[in-house]
């Protein structure tokens, strides 16, 4: 997952490994042979080879990647899979690799000539998506300007009466609804779209900012400071610019809380005073009397990623497909970092990406093929942006009018099986209805994303398509455990995201119970099934985001 977590229960118990019991009583035998295909046994082998240090984190562009892309490209065909682009298991995914390689200061000075200079990784981690040698602001002005959103709909302008031209806007992360709680502002508690780092940055840039500065709090944030450190540091993808950023900010970063206590007090302002003022509407920004400088040098290289393609020919409508996808890649090596230097990224996404192959096979074991063609899809550079599906999206293999839905996986369960399945986005399509049937065939229930101030539906490659209109489904696995209870899951949420998220301690561990994941696919699996053999189209609920552009792509094609 991008910069962002995906809060899923991990636990290094120890454990029973026995193949999962399902009471098939009530399955047909297509169902029947489907999930057979789907065990414990191979889902750890994928794992266990997809995290080893033989890939060596899978990073875009990598050894890694090859390794990884030939060993789904294998996985597929020896499912007997057709290629899923033309007559390629691979969609190219050209991208820009830019690196900061001097370790960029940010020098604040204040009008009496007091320089402070902020340490990198420590104090401040600062970027550029500028396609360029390098970029430097010089005695930028400071802006305080709130939580940085222009949305009209919701009478918010934090840029109102203020031009920061040329200037460096500091702001907080999340969103006003999250502060206040205040279910009439925004989505109260359920992050929007607008709490998302990736929105300051380009709204920012919108305003004509020269650069951007985050404040970083662990709590509206959803992650540690480490995390930043980890994950903007290092090479940092994106799409190849035909402009080379030239309409991005200079300079993009965070700095952690402590570090924007000192500057505000420096500036004359109390942070927590601001904090409260930036959560009314009508806020005004406030110019810091404090200037920015710094400069970035990088190392900048071009290079075509590979989405991985896989399909399934359907019957009766071949046009009409229905996509599983995960994400293939992670962090890859850092040299610079002592010890373990290796990104193994076991839960995110060896087991998402193990889980797609498994899924696969599961559907080539059909008696026969199904209605609707299938589509299993690996995608790149998620932990980058979104990259490869995004790149998908705007290029798409199959034509986003013909494509009746899809599921993601980011993160399967590695503790064991529970009584509930957590539904990110839930309520927000009628694929919900789908997923809840089969999960009470299973005895379990759904239940809504336990931390929707987090923004998770915004986080991984479904969002991607989603904003195209394609209803997509983002289950998580359960949180209530069916021997240790609720409270354990939650426990685990906690230690995943302080100990393991984004750190090179993500690695397989024996003592995994796969039981809960191979119970989630089979799930996954039926739910599809449902879709691909039925003519229906699953629609966004009303007062979604994305209902209005499904709405209008159905019209001029049905």
């Amino acid at each position: 997952m991008k910069k962002s977590l995906f809060l899923l229960p991990l636990a290094l118990m120890a454990c029973s490994h026995e193949s999962v019991k399902q009471d098939n009583s009530s399955l047909t035998q297509e169902e029947q042979a489907g999930i057979e295909a789907i065990s414990v046994e191979a889902l750890t082998k994928h794992v266990k080879t997809l995290a080893s240090d033989k890939f060596e984190g899978r990073g875009p562009g990598t050894r890694g990647e090859e390794l990884t892309v030939d060993y789904l490209i294998k996985a597929f065909k020896d499912a007997g899979l057709k290629p899923g682009n033309g007559d390629n298991y691979t969609q190219a995914v050209p991208l820009t690799s830019v690196e900061a390689v001097n370790k960029p200061s940010l020098t604040i000075q204040s009008q009496s000539g007091q320089d402070i200079t902020l340490d990198y990784a420590k104090q401040q981690v600062i970027w550029t998506r500028h396609q360029t040698d390098s970029v430097s602001i010089d005695d930028s002005e400071l802006v305080f300007v709130g939580y940085g959103i222009y949305a009209p709909e919701q009478n918010w302008n934090d840029y109102a009466n203020i031009d920061v031209t040329g200037k460096t806007v500091v702001m907080l992360v999340n969103d006003p609804g999250y502060a206040t709680q205040d279910e009439a502002l925004f989505n109260g508690n359920s992050m929007t779209y607008y709490g998302r780092w990736d929105y300051k940055y380009d709204e920012a840039a919108r305003q004509g900012a020269a650069a951007a500065i985050i404040i970083h709090d662990t709590k509206p944030a959803a992650y540690p400071w480490s995390t930043v450190a980890s994950s903007w540091t290092g090479p940092q993808f994106d799409m190849v610019r035909q402009n080379k950023g030239d309409d991005l900010a200079l300079v993009e970063g965070w700095v952690t809380k402590d570090t924007a206590q000192k500057l505000f007090n420096q500036s004359g302002l109390d942070l927590e005073d601001m904090y409260a003022a930036a959560q009314t509407r009508g806020f005004k920004a406030i110019p810091m009397n404090l200037s920015a400088s710094a400069t970035i040098k990088n190392k900048v290289e071009q290079l075509n990623s590979q989405n991985v393609v896989a399909m399934i020919e359907g019957t009766e409508s071949p046009d009409e497909v229905f996509i599983y996808m995960a994400h293939w890649d992670h962090l890859g090596m850092d040299p610079n970092l002592p010890g373990d230097n290796i990104y193994n990224g076991a839960l995110d996404n060896a087991t998402g990406t193990g889980g797609l192959i498994e899924l696969a096979k599961a559907y080539a074991n059909l008696p026969e093929p199904p209605k609707r063609s299938v589509v299993f899809m690996a995608v790149t550079a998620e932990e980058q942006g979104l990259l490869g599906s995004a790149y998908y999206a705007a290029h798409p293999v199959f034509p986003l009018e013909k494509t009746v839905a899809g599921l993601n996986m980011d993160g399967l369960n590695n503790f064991g099986p529970t009584h509930d399945v957590t539904v990110v986005g839930y309520g927000m399509s009628e694929l919900d209805d789908y997923l809840a049937q089969n999960a009470k065939n299973q005895g379990r229930v759904l239940r809504p994303d336990s931390m929707p101030q987090n923004g998770y539906y915004y986080r991984s490659d479904h969002f991607e398509l989603a904003k195209y209109g394609v209803p997509m489904l983002y289950p998580n696995n359960g949180i209530n455990h069916k021997e240790k209870g609720e409270s354990y899951g939650r426990q685990k949420e906690a230690e995943y995201t302080a100990e393991h998220y984004h750190a090179p301690s993500d690695e397989y561990n024996q003592s995994w119970d796969l039981n809960g994941a191979v119970e989630d696919l089979r799930l996954y699996f039926l739910t599809g099934l449902d879709i691909i053999n039925s003519n229906d189209w699953p629609a966004w609920n009303e007062g979604t985001e994305f209902k209005e552009i499904r709405d209008k792509q159905l019209n001029n094609t049905h």
